[in-house]
């Protein structure tokens, strides 16, 4: 995917004509969910073949007008980010943006789209932010950001679209877990999987979240808050959660993570795996069989398991259900390790920890 060499568009700044009042935002911001409540402005910058990246603007959020034959509506070419801007003692602060801008671009190269120069993308994001400032909350809340693009070339043809429009949106969103943190419960599929060799598992993209939506269902069916996907190929090797990647703590410090490939280079998995093995443990990056883990949880050579993202961070896991049965974790709940590496992983996005490492970039 190519286009002529362009500047970087400069981003113009359309205020909202009729933004929220402090009264109305103050209401939406009070108990606002997850992804249910929005800011006041987007960002939109346009790329076509010719011209390459530009059109950029902050300016009202608003719906799309796009042609009935676009392309994303019949090939799915979408991407999208999760990420989120933090209200700290010092100021507003993002994670690792560069990180999310990273991702998608490697998300774009594999579903033939063209790829955002990442300082383009690290601005958009910062602009939005700034601009809509008023949004992000105070406490444990936070805003989180969407970053996407999709195709948005009238063209019913198989062939990668020739015009693209990548936006930000933000929604100010609460504490993940009300009353504070809590284990979940998992269904491990054996009907559904998500992704294999040389398919799109470790791009960001819509048809990937579509495909988990039965399974995640299924799992709601039987009582759990979230499904495990297994391996396409032997239906035996742990992969990821239907949004999060997840993590084994054995009984002699080590901690077992499913390697890359088919599952999504999560940002927080790596940051994770950077603490925990700063505080002494020995992370492996390996398969990890269904069997073993029903075997060393009923050992106890399994001590804790916990699923990370960008909406939870760190969530663990208490209860795993399957067609034939069930087994606890430890001791159902929040196990020590987990809660350990949350409250330091947490703190530095909070600002509370010190930053050793520079993930936080200050707007």
């Amino acid at each position: 995917m190519t286009a002529e060499t362009t500047a970087k568009p400069r981003i113009e700044l359309i205020p909202h004509a009729s933004p929220t009042s402090p009264e109305a935002r103050a209401a939406l911001m009070a108990n606002p969910g997850f992804g249910k409540v929005f800011s006041d402005h987007m960002v939109t910058i346009t790329w076509t073949v010719e011209r390459g990246w530009h059109n950029a603007q902050v300016r009202a959020r608003a719906p799309f007008s796009i042609d009935p034959a676009a392309a994303v509506l019949h090939y799915a070419q979408e991407i999208f980010e999760g990420m989120k801007a933090y209200r700290t003692q010092d100021g507003l602060a993002l994670f690792r943006p560069e990180e999310n801008a990273r991702r998608l671009n490697l998300s774009a190269e594999r579903m033939a789209m063209p790829a955002i120069p990442e300082d383009l993308f690290i601005e958009a994001v910062e602009t939005l932010v700034r601009t809509d400032a008023d949004w992000v909350p105070e406490g444990d809340g936070s805003l989180y950001l969407r970053p996407f693009m999709f195709a948005s070339e009238a063209f019913l043809g198989v062939r990668p679209a020739t015009e693209y429009i990548f936006c930000v949106i933000a929604s100010p969103v609460g504490a993940y877990f009300k009353g504070g943190y809590k284990a979940v419960s998992v269904w491990v599929s054996d009907d559904y999987t998500r992704a294999a060799p040389g398919g799109t598992g470790a791009a960001k993209c819509g048809g990937n979240y579509a495909g988990s939506l039965i399974a995640q269902a299924e799992a709601a069916r039987n009582g759990c808050d979230q499904v495990v996907f297994l391996d396409a190929a032997e239906r035996r090797w742990i992969e990821e959660l239907g949004g999060m990647n997840v993590f084994f703590v054995m009984d002699d410090k080590r901690i077992i993570t499913p390697p890359l490939g088919t599952i999504l280079p999560g940002i927080t998995r790596a940051s994770i795996m950077k603490l925990a093995a700063e505080a002494g443990y020995t992370v492996e990056e390996r398969l990890y069989g269904f069997d073993e883990w029903q075997a060393d949880a009923k050992s106890g050579k399994l001590r804790e398991a916990f699923a990370c993202g960008t909406a939870a961070v760190i969530a663990g896991i208490g209860t795993v259900k399957f067609r034939e049965g069930s087994f606890s974790i430890g001791n159902s709940g929040d196990g020590e390790v987990t809660s350990q590496l949350r409250a330091k992983l947490v703190g530095v996005q909070r600002g509370t920890v010190k930053d050793d490492h520079g993930w936080m970039r200050s707007i």
